[in-house]
C-alpha cells in the first residue's frame, strides 16, 4: 500500500489503516501529519452536526406575526419570514431539477397560513436571516460568494440560485425566498402589500404557519453522498448558531474542533467544506474520528452519509472491478494538487477496516485516485 500511496501522491500524502473494532494498524505511513484536507473536511462538519443536534432534527422556517389575525381574516400588522438556517429551503421547481425532489418546499407555508384563515395582510412581508451572519462565503474567497458556493444566508433559497433552473446567484436569498413566498401567497389568494425588506422578528411574535427541513441525517447524506459545498458550509454555521455562540464559520469550526478534540481527534476547521486550504488533520485524526463515529448511537446514519464505491455520488464509477467495489464507505476530497479518500471497508472476512489516504503536492487527480482506488481495494480484500 505504502508504495502505492507514493506513486500516486508523491512525498507529501499520508496513509493509515486500522482494524475498526481492535484498532491495530495494518499500514501506516507518515500518519500522524497533518495534510490539506479538501472535502474530506466534511467528514468532520458532519458528523459534529450529527452529533449535536441529533440526526432526526429538522430545521423550521417559519412565518409569523406580532399579533393574531382577526376573525375578519385580516392580519394587521407585517408578516416575518423567519429562516432557521435550512440549506435545503426552495422551490418545487429546483428541489426536482437537482436534488430528487428532496428538499423543503418554501410555497407549503401558503397552505399552513391560509389554515390559520387569513386572507389579507395590511403590512408587508419581511424576510429575518438573522439566524446567521451576512457573510457570503468562507475563507477561501474572503467570505464573499464564489463559483464553488452559492451565496450563504440564515435565510436561503435554492441553494443561493436566483432561478429555479441554477442560473446564477442572487445577491440577496433572503429576500429573494421572501419575493417568491409574497408572489406564491399573492397566487393563493392571501393579499399582501409588496415591498420585501429585511427586519428582525418582533420578541413575542406568534408562529402562523411552518415548514421544517429533511432530518439532519438526511442533509449530511447530501453533503457526503454528493460532496455539496453549500449544504457542508449552511451546517457549519448551523451547529454555530446553535452551540457556538453566533451564526458564523468561525463559531461553527470552533464547535467542530472541540468536538473532534472530545473523540479522540484533532481538526483545524477554517470552514465545513474543505474548500480552504487551511482546513487540515492527519489521518490519524481523520481514522480516530471515523472509529469514534462506528461506536455511537450515530454510526448507522454516519456511516450511510458516506458514498458507496462504484454504486453511488462522487465514487459511483471508482473502484470498478475490484473487492472494493460495494464494499467501501467513503469521503473523497479534491482541490488543486490535492486528492484524499476516507472511510471503511468492510471485507470478505467480515472485518470493517478504516482508513485514510491524504494526498498533498500531486501531479495528477487521476493517479491519485487510481492509487487510491488500489489501495481501497487491498483493504477490502485484506
Amino acid at each position: 500500500m505504502k508504495n502505492r500511496l507514493v506513486r500516486g501522491g508523491g512525498g507529501a500524502s499520508g496513509l493509515l489503516v486500522v482494524d475498526a473494532d481492535s484498532g491495530r494498524v495494518l499500514c501506516a505511513r507518515a500518519a500522524g501529519r497533518p495534510r490539506t484536507l479538501a472535502s474530506n473536511m466534511k467528514l468532520f462538519t458532519t458528523a459534529a452536526a450529527l452529533a449535536r443536534l441529533g440526526p432526526r432534527y429538522r430545521i423550521e422556517t417559519t412565518l409569523l406575526a406580532e399579533r393574531a389575525p382577526g376573525r375578519d381574516g385580516i392580519l394587521r400588522g407585517n408578516l416575518y419570514l423567519r429562516g432557521g438556517g435550512d440549506p435545503a429551503l426552495g422551490s418545487p421547481a429546483f428541489l426536482n431539477r437537482f436534488r430528487g425532489g428532496i428538499g423543503t418546499n418554501l410555497f407549503a407555508l401558503r397552505r399552513g397560513l391560509r389554515s390559520t384563515g387569513v386572507r389579507q395582510v395590511t403590512g408587508r412581508l419581511l424576510a429575518d436571516d438573522s439566524v446567521f451572519d451576512r457573510l457570503r462565503g468562507v475563507p477561501d474567497s474572503g467570505f464573499a460568494t464564489s463559483p464553488w458556493i452559492g451565496p450563504l444566508s440564515g435565510l436561503s433559497f435554492n441553494s443561493g440560485y436566483s432561478t429555479s433552473h441554477g442560473g446564477g446567484f442572487a445577491s440577496d436569498p433572503a429576500l429573494l425566498a421572501a419575493t417568491k413566498l409574497g408572489g406564491s401567497l399573492r397566487k393563493g389568494g392571501v393579499a399582501v402589500r409588496s415591498g420585501i425588506a429585511l427586519a428582525g422578528t418582533p420578541a413575542g411574535a406568534e408562529p402562523l404557519a411552518t415548514v421544517r427541513s429533511p432530518t439532519i441525517a438526511q442533509l449530511a447524506v447530501t453533503t457526503n453522498v454528493y460532496s455539496n459545498n453549500f449544504y457542508a458550509e449552511m451546517l457549519l454555521k448551523l451547529v454555530g448558531a446553535h452551540f457556538g455562540g453566533a451564526g458564523s464559520t468561525g463559531a461553527g469550526g470552533a464547535v467542530v474542533e472541540r468536538f473532534a478534540r472530545g473523540r479522540g481527534s484533532g481538526v483545524r476547521a477554517a470552514d465545513g467544506s474543505g474548500l480552504t486550504r487551511t482546513n487540515r488533520a492527519s489521518p490519524l485524526q481523520v481514522v480516530r474520528l471515523l472509529r469514534s463515529m462506528r461506536t455511537e448511537r450515530l454510526a448507522d446514519p454516519f456511516i450511510q452519509s458516506l458514498a458507496l464505491t462504484g454504486r453511488t455520488g462522487t465514487v459511483a464509477t471508482r473502484t470498478r472491478g475490484s473487492a472494493a467495489e460495494g464494499r467501501c464507505r467513503v469521503k473523497t476530497g479534491t482541490l488543486t494538487g490535492v486528492s484524499a479518500l476516507s472511510g471503511y471497508c468492510f471485507n470478505r472476512s467480515d472485518k470493517t477496516i478504516a482508513f485514510s489516504v491524504l494526498m498533498n503536492g500531486i501531479y495528477s487527480t487521476t493517479a491519485a485516485r487510481a492509487a487510491q482506488d488500489r489501495i481501497a481495494g487491498l483493504v477490502a480484500s485484506y
